[in-house]
């Protein structure tokens, strides 16, 4: 990350007190604003960081595409299904989930994310065992996913548990102090 504002310095302490954390983190902010890095630099600095870290872009799969890539699947769960998959949340385990997107999330997959956040476990598509886990999620959006709950298009209940703590990223017009420092980086 790049930057020395005042906006800037608010988001290093941020991240240096929420890394210590097993909290749930929101990032909100305009697409470019450096999202993903936050969420980077949380995992990097928190006590997982010897963890996966598992990005997932929630904008660009279909809901069951990305049911299968979140939980995975079993052998002949659907067509073409020929072997059992690992799904992202699995393979991430003790790691860091980094859930890009998240307001464009399908209702259906946020119910089953909701019960994962819940129950500390999920099933594979087509499966029928538990598998526990053990996994720090961190969500980023440039929705406005109070809108989006007064809509009917976000769940409520699964904000309150994304949203334990939060950040909105600065956008570099509201920096414009660290166009120099990014210029020269």
């Amino acid at each position: 990350m790049v930057g020395e504002s005042p906006a800037m310095q608010h988001i290093y302490q941020f991240i240096s007190r929420v890394a210590k954390s097993e909290s749930s983190v929101l990032v909100t902010g305009e697409s470019g604003t450096g999202k993903e890095l936050v969420a980077r630099a949380i995992h990097e600095n928190s006590s997982r960081s010897n963890q996966p870290f598992v990005a997932i872009n929630c904008a660009a799969l279909t809901e069951t595409l990305l049911e299968s890539e979140f939980f995975g699947h079993e052998k002949g769960a659907f067509t073409g299904a020929i072997l059992q998959k690992k799904g992202k949340l699995e393979v991430a385990e003790g790691g860091t989930v980094f859930l890009d997107e998240i307001g464009e999330m399908a209702p259906g997959l946020q119910a089953k994310l909701l019960r994962v956040l819940q129950e500390h476990a999920f099933e594979r598509v087509g499966g029928t065992r538990s598998i526990p886990t053990n996994i720090r999620i961190i969500t980023a959006t440039n929705r406005n996913l109070q809108e989006a709950i007064k809509t009917g298009h976000f769940r409520l209940d699964l904000f309150y548990r994304l949203n334990v703590v939060s950040i909105e990223m600065p956008t570099l017009r509201d920096r414009k102090q660290d166009i120099p420092l990014l210029t020269q980086y």
